[in-house]
């Protein structure tokens, strides 16, 4: 993991230029659709469930930036007052490329970086009674349309994978998103 970190790092920083430091941070809220598969063996199941993602981070130009995210992927009430949840938290670089003028109007985009997927039983109560986490790297794509230089909204599709001791999870997230940059 810590070559991932490293070279998002040195991609990161060789993107900057005097010109570039003039940036924007920015937060994002994605609210979507996960479609969950979960293969153990030569066993295979999938059920789709609301996603709900915030993130954040800082373009340095306006193509090329970072970002950190959390988000629920997944949840189900197992009974007995028990629920489990899918919780992704992760950091990477984003691009996009805009086609509009003063990087405005439409845009396409690309993400990629390392995810810490979390399976957890909790009860009702907000205490977990037993966790299980998996770091991989994931990745994605948007189409969008970026209305002025502060506020866009897009369309983007996800991939994040975790291996919980042989069981094996994909969840693949479609969601609409709106991002703030200040």
């Amino acid at each position: 993991m810590k070559k991932y970190v490293t070279l998002a790092a040195a991609i990161a920083l060789a993107t900057l230029s005097t010109d570039a430091m003039a940036g924007h941070a920015f937060v994002r809220g994605e609210l979507g659709s996960s479609d969950t598969e979960v293969r153990v063996g030569g066993y295979r199941a999938s059920e789709s469930d609301t996603a709900a993602v915030l993130g954040g981070g800082y373009w340095f130009t306006p193509n090329i930036g970072v970002e950190g995210h959390v988000g629920s992927l997944y949840n189900k009430d197992l009974g007995y007052d028990e629920q489990l949840d899918l919780v992704s938290i992760g950091v990477g670089l984003v691009a996009k490329k805009n086609f509009g003028a003063d990087n405005t109007g439409f845009f396409v985009g690309a993400r990629a970086g390392i995810a810490r997927m979390t399976a957890q039983v909790r009860e009702d109560d907000f205490d977990v009674i037993d966790d299980e986490s998996s770091t991989k790297p994931y990745y994605g794509v948007n189409l969008g349309y970026d209305f002025n230089r502060r506020w866009g909204l897009s369309l983007n599709y996800d991939r994040r994978q975790a291996d919980f001791n042989g069981v094996d999870v994909d969840v693949d997230t479609i969601s609409l998103g709106g991002e703030f940059r200040f």
